[in-house]
């Protein structure tokens, strides 16, 4: 019986203990490390370069239990996949089964990008890849770089990258690519398992996995064809010891070449043409509305009425926008004023069924019928005086009124007359107003017939009054202005902030835009005698960039693959700038002080590569927040990133448009 007790309290001092354990073992303690390694390659089924592979699925095993995000858009099979394969993780394994044919002598990549996570933490392993050949020999040739778009300089995120061997024009066009990739967070791309030859590189957002380029896409070309090769290298490893030391070892590696592609994406605007809608919303106007952007305007004619024959031109006058996609005329022939139905034949350039401008010709009915009026009685008759309708006239200009920018008026019609003898501008003179000679109002230099600029130097701090008289505007339709009196300010000197830019590094032609902090331009100025000036600016925090104007036309100019020409290139101003009122402030400027992907300010960027957990946690400010590189030194030397040791990095120093 003494025995027996023994054993049982034996036994329940064993179940105490494994239940005190098993507590203690559920989750991590409070304090503890939190976990920041992304899972680490083991082993995988076939072996990682393996030859002769003749089976579709696919093994992976890693050193934790782990998930796949986003397989769709992140993995990436070369060559490209017609079916979708199937790519799911259980436990520590990922299993993939490609559901097309294996090719014959083909090596295939499997290229995770920043897919693959551990389940608890999700950690990502950026930049896994698996290799294996269907055939003897393993394609190893490596071409990486970057992708940036080019008007903004923001990194590419999840772009398809690829190479066409077939290096006539026509393949981005009609051919999938021979070798895909997709770009990382930073927008940097490794085009893996290429043959040595001679290659050309594109990138473009291919919506609908087709991969080769439709015109609506987003696109990036190189200029010159690429040859890949290899160096040989020694890479430095830090190896720590179990008591805690460091020991370098140094080891042979391969650098793969090219490794610092620049690719800037654009896209070409192109929209098919076509006449979208067209009315006369009153008896005066009848407008047109084009699908997209034009160069030349319709030639519109009518062809019914006592007037038939006309040329629009000579009937109506345009008010356009400065696309030419959307025309409105003003109908200044009585004849065909007077008519409630117009017929007209349209030409114009519309785009046919091989996506090339063509000239179409249309004919079109623009009905307009006044509504019934209620009848009115006999005694209503004789008292009823016929009413007069006016130009309304409307001051655009803010208030204060800015130093450096004319007074815009717009007008409810366009004008036949101008009397300037009875528009007025004065300027108070202590308590008298004193009137300012020679004012004019003018047509604006947009050319739109609404719309009219009276120039002045205007008085910093000055009050000023501007008054029409009755009558002195007269429209087409031979109505005038009411009398019109408006005071207005001008914004004091003191207010302003004034920013130059001392620029170097080029010879050729700049154009500075100066952005707000949401990365619009706000201002633009020429590069004349190595400074771009901007003045009278109201005081903020502003950034800057510069586009090398190619053909000298003041405005930036996109690219266009079919005339292998590419996007103007833009450099970024990488520093914040605060101005303060009453400031003069310079900068020097080299345009290519820095790395192209390192130009451009956080604070304005877009695309921002995911914060580290243990960053988050801390609260760190964004300046002090570390991207995470596929391509730095660190990369390739840590032991969890050991399938990428190949040295195969961005050359941070030497990022260009062109290798040679």
């Amino acid at each position: 019986m003494k025995k027996y007790q023994q054993y049982t309290l034996l036994f329940f001092a064993v179940a105490i203990t494994l239940i005190m354990a098993a507590c203690a073992s559920i989750g991590r303690p409070e304090g503890g490390p939190r976990d920041e390694l992304p899972p680490v390659f083991v082993s995988s089924n076939p072996v990682q370069g393996a030859t002769n592979v003749k089976s579709n699925k696919i093994e992976i095993f890693f050193d934790e239990n782990l998930k796949v995000e986003d397989v769709a858009n992140k993995v990436v099979i070369s060559p490209a996949q017609k079916a979708m394969p199937s790519i799911v993780a259980n436990g520590k394994k990922i299993l993939v089964e490609l559901r097309d044919t294996l090719k014959e002598n083909t090596t295939y990549t499997i290229d995770f990008s920043d897919a693959i996570r551990d389940l608890n933490e999700g950690n990502p392993l950026d930049g896994f890849a698996l290799d294996f050949s269907t055939g003897e020999t393993l394609d190893s040739l490596r071409i990486s770089g970057i992708v940036l778009e080019a008007r903004n300089l923001e990194p590419a995120q999840g772009m398809l990258v690829g190479v066409y061997s077939n290096t006539a024009d026509s393949a981005i066009t009609t051919l999938p690519f021979d070798r895909i990739a997709k770009t990382n967070q930073l927008g940097q791309f490794t085009v893996r398992g290429l043959k040595p030859g001679s290659y050309k590189i594109y990138a473009l957002t291919d919506k609908n996995r087709d991969y080769h380029w439709d015109r609506t896409e987003d696109v990036a070309f190189y200029d010159l064809e690429v040859s890949p090769t290899t160096e040989p290298i020694e890479v430095t490893d830090t190896l720590r010891a179990s008591n805690g030391t460091d020991s370098l070892v140094v080891r042979q590696g391969v650098k793969f070449l090219p490794n610092n592609i620049l690719l800037t994406w654009f896209n070409e605007g192109y929209a098919a043409q076509y006449l979208k809608d067209y009315k006369r919303p009153n008896r005066r106007q009848i407008t047109f509305n084009f699908a997209t952007k034009a160069d030349s305007l319709p030639i519109i004619t009518i062809i019914n009425g006592p007037k038939a024959g006309l040329n629009i031109e000579e009937w109506a006058e345009i008010n356009a926008n400065e696309t030419l996609d959307t025309l409105e005329y003003w109908i200044n022939e009585p004849a065909i004023l007077a008519q409630d139905s117009i017929l007209v034949e349209a030409k114009y350039l519309r785009t046919d069924t091989n996506e090339n401008l063509s000239w179409t010709t249309d004919t079109l009915k623009l009905n307009f019928k006044e509504k019934k009026q209620k009848k009115k009685k006999d005694d209503e008759k004789a008292d009823s005086v016929p009413q007069l309708n006016f130009i309304n006239l409307t001051l655009q200009a803010a208030n204060p009124q800015e130093v450096n920018r004319p007074l815009r008026i717009l007008s409810s019609q366009p004008l036949a007359s101008i009397d300037n003898d009875g528009i007025n501008l004065s300027i108070k003179i202590d308590t008298v107003w004193e009137k300012i000679p020679n004012i004019r109002l003018i047509p604006d230099s947009t050319g739109k017939v609404l719309n009219f600029t009276i120039n002045n130097k205007w008085e910093p701090g000055g009050k000023y009054k501007l008054e029409i008289d009755s009558a002195a505007i007269v429209g087409i339709y031979d109505e005038w202005n009411k009398p019109f009196k408006q005071e207005f300010s001008v914004r004091a000197n003191e207010d302003y902030t004034n920013l130059f830019f001392s620029v170097s590094g080029t010879d050729q032609p700049l154009v500075v835009e100066l952005l707000n902090n949401s990365d619009k331009v706000v201002a633009t100025a020429p590069v004349i005698d190595g400074t771009a000036s901007f003045r009278y600016m109201l005081p903020g925090t502003f950034y800057a960039r510069a586009f090398i104007d190619s053909n000298n036309n003041g405005i930036y100019d996109t690219g266009n693959i079919a005339q292998k020409l590419q996007p103007e290139e833009i450099y970024y101003y990488p520093k914040k700038i605060n101005a303060r009122k009453n400031w003069d402030i310079e900068q020097s400027w080299n345009i290519y002080e820095q790395p192209l992907d390192l130009q451009k300010p956080l604070d304005i960027k877009k695309n921002k590569p995911a914060q580290k957990k243990s960053d988050k946690d801390n609260n760190q400010n964004e300046e002090e927040e570390e991207e995470y590189d596929e391509f730095d030194d660190e990369y390739y030397t840590n032991p969890n990133r050991q399938n990428n040791s190949s040295g195969s990095s961005i050359n941070r120093n030497g990022l260009r448009r062109n290798p040679y």
